[in-house]
């Protein structure tokens, strides 16, 4: 059994179809578990007893926790540790979620994953307070650390750079923030792939999940709007590149967010295509009914 937490989110929907072919699946969302009962996490998993849990749920409004950071704290760092005793209470595996806001941007090389952790906002700092909780709690665990992510659903920058350009542009998008955007479906499918492998207690660990390359905001908004225009035969809207300094967030974001995915590849053969490629498959791939919300 499969006990799958956040399922309506990006990476959750799609882990609901590449998960389901490994066996049982349950999937709850917010509207099926509410996350901020721990009683009723814990109840939960009892009744499962899962030999996977996967934990897709997590606080992802980045500027919203500057001023809720308590909300952010319990969905991002005490749910992880109460997931994480729970299965070592009924012996499950636990894959969890992580990001590449636990650095503090100032590398100049892909981060790898025992490069020290200096987050930088409420959400990161949660964040990685969740890393260290599963550690500590639960050996039997997988860490993903998963950055820019994207998709046909949901509140994500594709869609967001969709939505500014039907006003016709130019648009003014930050290009000193450098990363590597990552398609939740490809995301998905690796973790199915790791998953798939069943792999013993000395893999257990952190793993960072992405694929080659690497673009600033500026240039994704580019390649989107480049495929778009190219599909619909018009010309692309066009996109003006902007310092960090003259678009002010609450939070602090972090300007070299590159992640290094050697060790996934090493350790379990699998390979996340590069960013444009993801681009390329994303906006080919068929839309479901219903799947834009």
């Amino acid at each position: 059994m499969i006990f799958l937490l956040g399922a309506q989110g990006q990476v959750g929907y799609e882990l609901q179809r590449t998960l389901a072919t490994l066996g049982p699946l349950h999937a709850t969302s917010r509207a099926t578990l509410d996350l901020t009962n721990e009683a009723a996490i814990r109840a939960a998993v009892r009744e499962m007893a899962p030999r996977w849990i996967v934990n897709a749920a997590a606080y992802t409004a980045v500027d919203a926790a500057e001023s809720d950071p308590a909300a952010a704290h319990w969905l991002n760092a005490e749910v992880p540790r109460i997931l994480a005793e729970e299965a070592v209470r009924t012996g499950a595996w636990l894959v969890h979620y992580s990001t590449d806001y636990v650095f503090d941007g100032t590398g100049t090389r892909g981060y790898v994953e025992t490069d020290p952790v200096a987050p930088q906002s409420v959400y990161g700092r949660t964040k990685a307070l969740g890393e260290a909780a599963v550690r500590a709690v639960c050996a039997q665990h997988l860490i993903f650390r998963v950055a820019w992510v994207y998709g046909v659903r949901g509140r994500n920058f594709l869609l967001t750079v969709r939505r500014l350009a039907g006003g016709g542009g130019p648009l003014r998008i930050v290009d000193d923030q450098v990363g590597v955007p990552t398609w939740s479906r490809a995301i998905a499918e690796a973790t199915a792939q790791v998953m798939a492998q069943r792999p013993g207690d000395a893999l257990a660990g952190t793993y960072h999940m992405a694929g080659g390359g690497s673009c600033s905001w500026h240039g994704f908004a580019q390649a989107i709007l480049a495929a778009d225009a190219s599909a619909a035969g018009t010309a692309p809207v066009a996109v003006l590149p902007i310092a960090t300094s003259a678009y002010p967030t609450p939070a602090t974001r972090p300007a070299w967010s590159v992640l290094n995915a050697s060790k996934l590849h090493d350790t379990f053969g699998v390979v996340l295509p590069a960013w444009d490629r993801q681009l390329a498959l994303c906006l080919d791939a068929p839309v479901a009914v219903g799947s834009v919300a």
